[in-house]
């Protein structure tokens, strides 16, 4: 069997506190800056950890919205949008130049991916915060995505992103939180769900509908009941498969 290599991502720095079982499963970390959750003592704590385990930084921005912890679309201009995302980022680019890192990429978080994958307005905003910043980032986004689309039409890097705690519909939209069958959370069903996406880049729908898929990264979400078993499980299975981690 060929070898194929995957990167595995989580968001952290999100009040779950579980980064330092998670880190060792990990390739990249998508780092809260302030917007849903994160503050400076949080943020250096995981940069810490991040370094220690060899783990690329991402900074994983959000509307800025803590009580609803990013996950509902927020009525904000466009203009005040690009100005809390850059605060948010620049926070944790402060960070990192405390602690001698450097940033990797970019993540939006919850609503605001969302939002993104789909609506033209809102995906510009966040290529022109990452054009802002003079360093070569790369944008973690969806497969066809709106936002994929526009950020290679502006020559940013961007690295497919697959979800393996969540189910998708028949568009490759996430199926919703609200719903009961939102997430995946058998170890077993995880590693299946991931090994089509990365062995035959395609993808099972919650309709039990096969659609065409790529991606560069797959991500657990911190904040998925088990996730630190379910990362574990994703990863040793993988290498045994001959999948290289980074």
């Amino acid at each position: 069997m060929k070898n194929l290599t995957i990167d595995i991502n989580a968001d952290v720095g999100e009040g779950i506190s579980n980064e330092i079982e998670l880190m060792p499963y990990l390739s990249s970390c998508n780092i809260a800056c302030g917007g849903h959750a994160g503050d400076h003592s949080s943020m250096q704590q995981v940069v810490k950890l991040a370094k220690k385990h060899q783990v690329k930084i991402g900074a994983h921005p959000s509307f800025p919205d803590k009580k609803n912890f990013g996950r509902l679309d927020l009525a904000i201009t466009s203009a005040d949008l690009y100005t809390s995302l850059k605060k948010q980022i620049r926070s944790l680019l402060n960070v990192l130049q405390e602690e001698h890192a450097s940033l990797h990429h970019i993540k939006p978080h919850g609503a605001l991916y969302n939002l993104a994958v789909k609506d033209e307005k809102t995906a510009r905003v966040i290529i022109e915060v990452i054009k802002s910043i003079a360093l070569p980032l790369k944008l973690y986004a969806p497969y066809k995505s709106v936002i994929s689309k526009l950020a290679l039409s502006e020559n940013i890097d961007v690295k497919f992103e697959g979800f393996a705690d969540r189910n998708y519909n028949d568009d490759l939209s996430l199926v919703s939180r609200k719903k009961s069958n939102a997430l995946i959370l058998d170890s077993d069903d995880v590693f299946k769900h991931v090994f089509k996406m990365i062995f035959e880049k395609k993808l099972m729908t919650i309709n039990r509908v096969e659609v065409p898929i790529k991606v560069d990264t797959i991500c657990i979400h911190g904040d998925t009941p088990n996730s630190v078993f379910l990362a574990k499980h994703l990863y040793e299975n993988l290498v045994t498969n001959n999948v290289i981690i980074q």
